[in-house]
Formats: structure tokens, sequence, C-alpha cells
């Protein structure tokens, strides 16, 4: 019997064990994808553009493939190349994760770049290519949507590594599928629920007056709004999350300047506003970074997109002067 008790208090010691090692893993699972939460609003912010134009009765299905690829993306490549890398080569993370700031500081001027130049895309165009070819259209926006999100997935598992560095080998594997998983459902969770609320609206508003239709008819007059409000954010979110990982990174690899400047501006300002110090330190810091995201974003842009032109264009014109 003496046996039998001391086997039952063996168990009991290694459920507390096991309790403590999941709250563990909860809570740094909590700590990393709270660090990521920029790039998350960034990625359910530009997810729904994706979608705009397509039958409504293809959206969810739509988002549920984008999804799935945002799964495997994750964890059949994103999750097991962080870890060993982790595990073999640490200092790769931080100029791995600043390519990716770059890549979000473009992104971002060039949306800005499109709508001051007005080169954004025609949306008849795209529902004329849609109505043309419904199957391919879906394929090409399923595609798009998992290249962008791939790298979306990847600031957002470099970003959760990062905060759980010290943690071994399987303690991180198990965190990083936590927070995989638990980011991938929250953002395309949300993103089910921007894209459907407009057919909430008109299921509401077919339901007549009283409150209910006119909550319904303010749902349906409110939605451009949101995706509107929404594609600002992402533009804004591509900005400030690029810009401030290059802040960080660069201080890591031992160019300080920059990020301690932002940094002592901050402090000034949550030392000199007292109880709203706090929101408007933050506020300094994400407007900082975003002026670097924007600066560097310009420059990416003007490399990549306007000096190709210009040399494209004196290019076409040299051969009508020698013939002149």
């Amino acid at each position: 019997m003496s046996g039998l008790f001391a086997l039952l208090d063996d168990v009991a010691a290694l459920v507390r064990l096991t309790a403590s090692s999941l709250d563990d893993i909860a809570g740094a699972a909590g700590r990393a994808g709270a660090k990521a939460a920029g790039v998350v609003v960034d990625d359910a912010a530009v997810t729904p553009r994706y979608v705009q134009g397509l039958r409504p009765e293809r959206e969810l299905s739509i988002i549920w493939r984008i999804a799935k690829g945002s799964l495997r993306n994750k964890f059949l490549v994103i999750l097991p190349v962080a870890l060993l890398l982790s595990q073999f080569a640490p200092w790769l993370l931080t100029p791995i994760l600043m390519l990716g700031g770059f890549y979000l500081c473009y992104e971002g001027a060039e949306k800005i770049w499109e709508k001051l130049a007005g080169h954004e895309p025609d949306p008849e165009a795209k529902d004329r290519a849609a109505a043309a070819d419904p199957e391919g259209h879906e394929r090409a926006v399923v595609s798009g949507a998992v290249r962008t999100d791939f790298i979306l997935s990847a600031e957002i598992m470099v970003i959760a590594l990062n905060e759980v560095a010290t943690e071994g080998f399987a303690s991180r594997a198990v965190i990083l599928a936590v927070v995989a998983f638990a980011i991938t459902v929250l953002v395309y969770g949300v993103v089910a629920l921007i894209v459907k609320m407009d057919d909430v609206g008109l299921a509401l508003a077919a339901r007549g007056g009283g409150a209910v239709g006119a909550l319904g008819r303010g749902l349906v007059r409110a939605m451009p709004i949101v995706l509107s409000v929404l594609s600002v954010v992402g533009v804004a979110a591509m900005l400030w999350v690029g810009g401030h990982i290059l802040l960080v990174g660069a201080d890591e690899l031992g160019l300080h300047a920059p990020y301690a400047l932002v940094h002592h501006v901050e402090v000034l300002v949550h030392d000199a506003t007292g109880a709203l110090g706090g929101f408007l330190g933050w506020l300094t810091n994400t407007i900082g970074s975003a002026i670097v995201g924007a600066v560097v974003g310009a420059v990416l842009v003007a490399v990549l997109h306007l000096l190709p032109r210009r040399k494209a264009a004196s290019g076409g014109q040299a051969p009508a002067d020698a013939d002149a």
C-alpha cells in the first residue's frame, strides 16, 4: 500500500510539473505573440483586399484557402528553418529579420507612391479578369496572398523566436507552434468577420424596420469606410513595423545612433507628459519608426522603380536620336 501511495505522489508531482510547464509555455507564447502584434495588425489589415471584387459566396472559401496556405508556410517552412537557425546560426536571425523589414518598408512606400502617382490597379480591369476566368483569378488571388503572407509570417515567427531565444529547443518549438496556430486563427478569423460583415448587414436590413434593420443598414454603409481605414492602417503598419525592425536590428549589429535618438525622444515625451506618458511615449516611438520606414521605403522605391524607368526611357530615345 505504501508503494501505491508513493506512486500516486510521483504522479501528482508529475502533473504539477506538467501544469507548471504548460503555464510557462502559455505565458511565453503570449509574450512572443504580443511582440509580433504590429505585424499581426499588418497581416489582418492587408488580407481583406485580396477578396474584394470576388463573388460573395466564394469569399469564405478563398479566405480558408489562404489560411491553409499560411499554416503550410508556418509549419512546413518557416518554423523548421527558424528553429534550425536559432540552434546552429542564431547570428543570422537579425539580418534575416532586417531583410523582411526592408521588404515591409518597400511595400508600404510603394502603395503610397501608387496612390500619389495614380498608378493604383484598375478595379474594373480586375473585375473583367475575374469574370473571364473565375477559377484562374481565384488561383492568382490565393497565390498572391500566400506569397505576401509568407513574408509577414516569417516576420511574426522570427520576432516571436527572438522573445523566447533563451528557452530550450523543445520549448521553443512548442511555443512557436502555439504562436503560429493562434495567430493564424486570429488573423483569418478577423478577416472572415470583416469581409462578411456587409452580408450580415444586408441580412439584418432585409428584416425590415426597427433597430435591427437600422443596424443592418448602418453596417452596409460602414463597411466601405472600414475597408478604406484598414487599407490606411495596413500601409502605416508596414512602415511602422518595418522601420522598427530596422532600428532595432541596426542597434543589435552595432549601429546605435538611430535607435538611440528615437528612444531618447520617446523617454523625453514619456517623462514630460505625466499620466499619458506611457501612451505618448509609445506613439513617439511608433511615429519615429514609421518615419524611418517611410524614408527607407522611398529610397527603395526610387531605386527599384524610378531609376529603371529612366534608364528604359533614355535607352528608348537613343536609337531615335541616332536615326535622326
